[in-house]
């Protein structure tokens, strides 16, 4: 099945605006963040916690993502443990596609929907850890169905 993932943005006319323009719409998009944040805080609040408790166990945690959302994933991960002196292994971020989707987009790699669970499984996933998915749109096959799989599996999600 073909997906369209992406959809018609409200600046197809960017290259008409003035760079004022430009920077106001920048500014007007990211002042909707912390109103969703703040709308999702609760839904949040008990990720987080589940999340603590389960790495507080000796679980780990995990982000798939495609394209941006998963270079996010990957730089926060490596992020950790010089930040908060944790091993290179409990907070992994993994990208559709592979490492080489890091630097160079991987086309199609976000539509495959049991990839995600195979790459998971490179690293032993299980019962103990924690999977969080990255997908600006909320519909990515491969951040779906490795969210679904890993469910299954008793993995948090």
């Amino acid at each position: 099945m073909n997906r369209i993932t992406e959809q018609e943005s409200k600046y197809n006319d960017i290259d008409k605006m003035s760079v004022l323009e430009i920077l106001t719409n920048i500014n007007n998009e990211d002042k909707l963040v912390p109103l969703a944040v703040e709308k999702a805080l609760p839904q949040i609040e008990k990720l987080a916690s589940a999340v603590a408790e389960r790495m507080s166990k000796g679980g780990r945690l995990f982000y798939i993502g495609a394209g941006t959302s998963g270079r996010l994933g990957v730089v926060d991960a490596s992020e950790c443990p010089p930040t908060f002196g944790v091993s290179f292994d409990t907070v992994v971020g993994i990208i559709a596609g592979g490492d080489t989707a890091i630097r160079r987009a991987v086309e199609f790699a976000e539509d495959n929907a049991t990839q995600a669970w195979v790459d998971l499984q490179e690293y032993q996933i299980n019962e103990k850890d924690c999977l969080v998915g990255l997908a600006a749109s909320g519909t990515t096959p491969y951040v779906i169905g490795g969210l679904n799989t890993a469910r299954k599996h008793g993995v948090l999600t």
